[in-house]
């Protein structure tokens, strides 16, 4: 499958294409080996790429600025069927959903070391108890000892210590 499709007429070498994005031209060489990029090749056996390598590239690194890995990327530019696409952009979208939930919890802890008045944060009890609730998560329900606090629990703690 070639993607050049403009049949030559104003093809770009690998050098001018890199350049046009800011890239190395290995990095476009490494996409070529993993089925991203499809350049046509002249007869001297140089590449040459074209308006739809260049949208190609252009669409690579959007996805990749979006979190996405390469093989990912491979997947949705090789898949013609809108609902395996949709598929694979469900499953993004929820592990991207589960990293900002963790980014917010971490800088929950974060904020909340900053504004806590102990000398030494490891003996605020806010902290004792997030730390506390963090343990209790990696231990299955069943097997906890008693009712785990959630973290709604401790920012409200925080809140009310706040306005004492």
């Amino acid at each position: 499958m070639k993607s050049s499709g403009d049949n030559g007429a104003s093809a770009m070498s690998i050098g001018a294409l890199a350049a046009r994005f800011g890239l190395a031209t290995h990095v476009l060489r490494h996409w070529e080996s993993m089925g991203l990029l499809h350049p046509v090749r002249d007869a001297g056996g140089r590449r040459r790429y074209g308006a739809d390598d260049l949208t190609r590239v252009g669409a690579i690194l959007v996805f990749k600025e979006a979190g996405l890995g390469l093989d990912t990327i491979r997947s949705l530019c090789t898949t013609v069927e809108r609902a395996t696409r949709h598929e694979i952009l469900r499953a993004e979208a929820e592990e991207i959903r589960s990293r900002i939930a963790a980014a917010r919890v971490s800088l929950e802890l974060i904020e909340g070391c900053l504004n806590c008045e102990y000398e030494d944060v490891t003996q605020c009890p806010h902290y004792r108890r997030l730390i506390a609730e963090q343990a209790d998560s990696r231990v299955p329900a069943h097997a906890r000892p008693g009712p785990a606090r959630s973290v709604q629990a401790y920012r409200s703690d925080r809140r009310r210590a706040g306005a004492a």
